[in-house]
């Protein structure tokens, strides 16, 4: 085992120092010493760092998809602010989180299951009734993400 902070165990380590574990990580990586990774530990990590990427997918592209309602069904409240609001939002869910194809792929996969919530918040902020939106999504992310 590698030298830690005191005389800490990997998988204590990482309960008590989360930064000092990265580094014991990458240590044993770069010297090609997998066998001694904290394999718990990692494992909790990366299933806990996929799941933060997926509600974040779902996160931004529920907002973007009210935005785009709001903007479609009240174009007599379009400014150039909310122009900005709604560019700001597809730059956001475009280069930050679809940069990857899986989290692009898993944003497609989930537009449909998204959409009411996005109606919900629409509706709330525009003051419109749900009913006005449609009832299924009539955008697809390619669209959505478009210039």
């Amino acid at each position: 085992m590698i030298a830690t902070a005191g005389s800490l165990t990997l998988y204590d380590l990482y309960e008590r120092d989360e930064v000092a574990w990265y580094g014991a990580m990458i240590e044993l990586i770069e010297q090609g010493r997998t066998e001694s990774l904290d394999f718990v530990n990692l494992k909790e990590l990366l299933e806990s760092m996929a799941k933060r990427e997926h509600r974040e997918v779902k996160s931004r592209l529920r907002i973007l998809l009210a935005h785009w309602l709001k903007w479609e069904y009240q174009p007599d409240q379009r400014s150039g602010s909310w122009v900005a609001t709604l560019l700001t939002r597809r730059f956001e869910l475009r280069d930050e989180v679809c940069a990857s194809r899986v989290l692009y792929n898993y944003a497609i996969e989930i537009i449909d299951e998204v959409y009411p919530r996005a109606v919900v918040l629409a509706a709330t902020e525009s003051g419109l009734p749900a009913e006005t939106f449609p009832e299924t999504c009539p955008v697809t992310l390619d669209e959505l993400l478009a210039e």
